[in-house]
């Protein structure tokens, strides 16, 4: 960790050529004596990554950055601002420490947070940052954070513990003993320390497996921001042994979507089907990777199209999670009719269809964009159909 970056002229460069061409500027290089070329253009990619995921960063003066690889793995401040929310007490251990985002925001609801990081560069940089933001409750140790519960006494109100995965394990089936620290492997050392853990984990896992992996899980939070599914987030409690709660949230500027529901009552759940009635909606990403396909149906009181067609109506307009549109004419797939109604442009779904929203494209000479909706799927009676919608929201 170069100090020297901190300079008042190295800080102001690296501000003003955030858009400035690296290439450009590594060939040119720079008239800093203290610092190298390349840790300058190290700084100004990683600071340019913050600006939209990591604001309280971005606009702080005298923040060190350590290289895009950290920032791109790090939790952004809207999903760290979300898990710490969720959970309040006296302490906090975070086992993976990173860049320390989640801790920044633990610390607002944690007497002491100790922040573990195995990387001695990071670890320094992390506790320089949090001088910056006048932090005095977090306590930076650089160290292996399952090593150091094998040799401390402490307990914790709450372990967090974030694994990354394996670069071997690319490619194939994605199981948290494919990833360091192992977590299942782990989970009696863990207990030892604290009754409550909360994991996160790549939207990649599927909940079956993770559930099969872990014991003692009491609830599942499904992350989405802006129809992303960016992580999901295992809370589980020593000794928890009832029917597993599923959260799931869509994080939006305007506001947050929210629906939730039991695994149980999701696998005792039948849906109800209809034609298209007048309204049409689309799940957000994070219930559809929830599967709270029959939930949903029944907690909102609407209709599904088909088993497999994941798209929901009603005849009268609802607050849901999702997209919702007005539906203008349904009408069943032919390839003759869908040509003379002579759509130019349109936004394509394809749901439960034999076809991709490429090929459909292609094969109708329509292109993206307009004011136009144009959902192709299948009915309860297995006939592909074409719905053509206004978007509400």
């Amino acid at each position: 960790m170069n100090k020297a970056i901190l300079n008042i002229e190295i800080q102001e460069f690296i501000h003003n050529n955030l858009n400035s061409d690296i290439t450009s500027i590594l060939l040119k290089g720079t008239n800093f004596t203290s610092v190298e070329t390349s840790e300058i253009i190290e700084q100004i990619e990683a600071k340019k990554r913050c600006e939209k995921k990591l604001q309280t960063w971005f606009t702080t003066q005298n923040i060190f950055f350590p290289n895009k690889l950290n920032i791109e793995q790090t939790s952004s401040e809207i999903t760290a601002q979300y898990k710490s929310s969720l959970i309040e007490g006296n302490s906090i251990i975070d086992l993976t420490g990173g860049f320390g985002v989640d801790c920044y925001y633990f610390s607002k609801h944690f007497k002491t947070v100790e922040h573990c990081e195995i990387n001695e560069t990071l670890s320094n940089i992390v506790s320089h940052n949090y001088e910056q933001f006048n932090v005095k409750n977090i306590n930076t140790i650089n160290t292996d954070g399952i090593e150091y519960l094998k040799t401390t006494k402490k307990q914790y109100n709450w372990i967090y513990i974030d694994p990354s995965r394996r670069h071997e394990s690319k490619g194939k089936v994605f199981f948290l003993k494919d990833c360091l620290p192992n977590v299942p492997e782990h989970l009696e050392l863990l207990f030892n320390h604290s009754k409550n853990i909360m994991i996160k984990t790549s939207p990649l896992l599927d909940i079956s497996i993770g559930i099969g992996e872990l014991k003692h899980v009491k609830t599942i939070h499904i992350v989405a921001v802006n129809n992303e599914v960016k992580e999901l987030l295992w809370v589980i409690e020593h000794g928890f042994d009832k029917d597993i709660q599923i959260e799931t949230v869509n994080l939006k500027k305007e506001h947050n979507d929210y629906f939730s529901f039991t695994l149980k009552d999701e696998k005792n759940s039948e849906s109800k089907y209809s034609e298209p009635l007048t309204y049409l909606y689309e799940p957000n990403s994070a219930i559809l990777k929830a599967g709270a396909f029959n939930e949903i149906a029944k907690q909102l009181h609407v209709f599904k199209l088909h088993k497999h067609s994941h798209l929901y109506t009603s005849k009268n307009l609802i607050n849901f999670p999702g997209r919702s549109f007005l539906i203008e004419e349904s009408f069943q797939y032919n390839k003759k009719e869908l040509k003379k109604l002579g759509f130019k442009r349109a936004n394509i779904t394809t749901r439960n269809f034999p076809e991709t929203v490429q090929q459909v494209r292609k094969k109708f000479g329509i292109k993206d964009g307009g004011d136009k909706y144009l959902f192709f799927t299948t009915n309860l009676n297995g006939d592909k159909i074409l719905i053509s919608t206004t978007k509400l929201n």
